[in-house]
């Protein structure tokens, strides 16, 4: 058993940048992490071609703001020689290979109790925190949907997590689906490998540059939300014209409105959209059924395909492991409250990385979440 003032459970960007700020307000926290190394939906689980989709000036952690001579827009390998440096900086050390199974509050002790399998020495650990903050994120495991007949499909069924490059799809048959920003961006690169690809449009979305993303935010800090929409859905509409015609369909809300009412950002466009129009990536309706190799649509089309890549997004496992999650989560594993007050639980639960904000939104949360932590903590010295 061992008892500290903080446990941290994960070892990804929020679960460094709440350490980073523990660390400045000299409160002892531990990190439980279930991977081998911190960062790991960066290191293992994203495709070669990501870069940062936002300017830098707002994909930035806690205290380390990316230099004047870094490129606006961060590459994945930039960014993860930014984390190796915060992690360095900071001194952090995660305890690595730690799968936290249960957690729950000792009414008793008033701490709450933690139990992590230790999966090098197949041993339990058992701690006991004054705070445990919850800072697995929202992206724990990829999703997948229930489609009839997926079960017997008997091509390639790969996540967006496990994409890697569309180098081995070349003159194959690869449909995706999923037309966010990694379902937009596989799919261009899967083209770009001469992959016949096809890509499954849901739900009406926004596309824009990434230099109407940056302008718009930077807009905001001087006009409202609604102006800055028609503002950028005017020029949206200059550059990209009626998608309607290409199956693409703009949500009601403006793009800034909708990210803040319901945290779904707009489709930040890498080339994709000059590709449906050309006809080199093919739109399609929602997927009806799955029969073998081909796909049944909700048009009665059917297509056979070698490779379905699945850009369905993920889910959270909180409650997987948090018995006591009511404290500060619903039954889905996102926070009860709605942002800002999102990351502030009852006694002494926190989450952070649960805003959809991005870096941004983990870089508020974490200060939050330390400040708070750090008035409770210095009051009882």
């Amino acid at each position: 058993m061992e008892t500290v003032a903080v446990l941290i459970v994960g070892a990804g960007p929020s679960g460094l940048a709440i350490s980073a700020c523990l660390t400045l307000h000299s409160i002892p926290f531990i990190i439980l992490e279930r991977e081998d190394c911190y960062a790991s939906l960066w290191k293992k689980r994203t495709y070669d071609r990501l870069s940062l989709h936002l300017a830098k000036e707002f994909c930035h952690l806690p205290f380390a703001k990316h230099p004047r001579t870094a490129k606006t827009y961060i590459s994945k390998d930039a960014f993860l020689r930014y984390i190796d440096d915060y992690v360095s900086h900071f001194k952090i050390n995660p305890r690595y290979h730690r799968s936290v199974e249960s957690a729950e509050l000792d009414k008793v002790q008033g701490k709450w109790r933690i139990e992590a399998h230790n999966t090098i020495d197949e041993k339990m650990e058992v701690y006991f925190a004054n705070f445990l903050v919850v800072a697995s994120g929202e992206n724990s495991e990829g999703y997948i949907p229930d489609i009839p007949g997926l079960d017997g499909f008997q091509g390639e069924i790969v996540h967006s997590s496990h994409y890697k490059s569309g180098l081995k799809y070349q003159n194959k048959d690869v449909l995706v689906v999923g037309c966010g920003n990694s379902g937009m961006e596989i799919a261009y690169d899967l083209s770009n490998y001469h992959a016949r690809t096809s890509i499954v449009v849901r739900s009406p979305f926004h596309v824009l540059t990434k230099g109407m993303v940056h302008l718009g935010m930077s807009l905001l800090k001087w006009f409202s939300v609604d102006t800055v929409d028609k503002v950028t859905l005017l020029l949206a509409r200059f550059i990209y014209g009626n998608l309607s015609k290409y199956g693409i369909h703009q949500p009601k809300l403006g793009p800034f409105f909708q990210k803040i009412l319901t945290g779904r950002s707009p489709v930040i466009d890498v080339g994709t959209v000059k590709k449906i129009k050309s006809g080199e990536i093919k739109v399609l309706p929602e997927i009806s059924r799955i029969n073998g190799n081909n796909v049944v649509f909700d048009d009665s089309k059917e297509i056979k395909f070698d490779a379905i890549v699945f850009a369905t997004g993920y889910k959270s496992t909180v409650t997987r492991w948090l018995k006591d999650y009511k404290y500060i989560m619903n039954e889905d594993g996102m926070p009860k409250e709605s942002f800002p007050s999102h990351w502030k639980g009852e006694n002494g639960l926190h989450c952070a990385g649960f805003s959809r904000r991005g870096l941004s939104g983990i870089t508020t949360d974490a200060m939050a979440i330390a400040d708070d932590i750090n008035k409770v903590y210095t009051s009882k010295k």
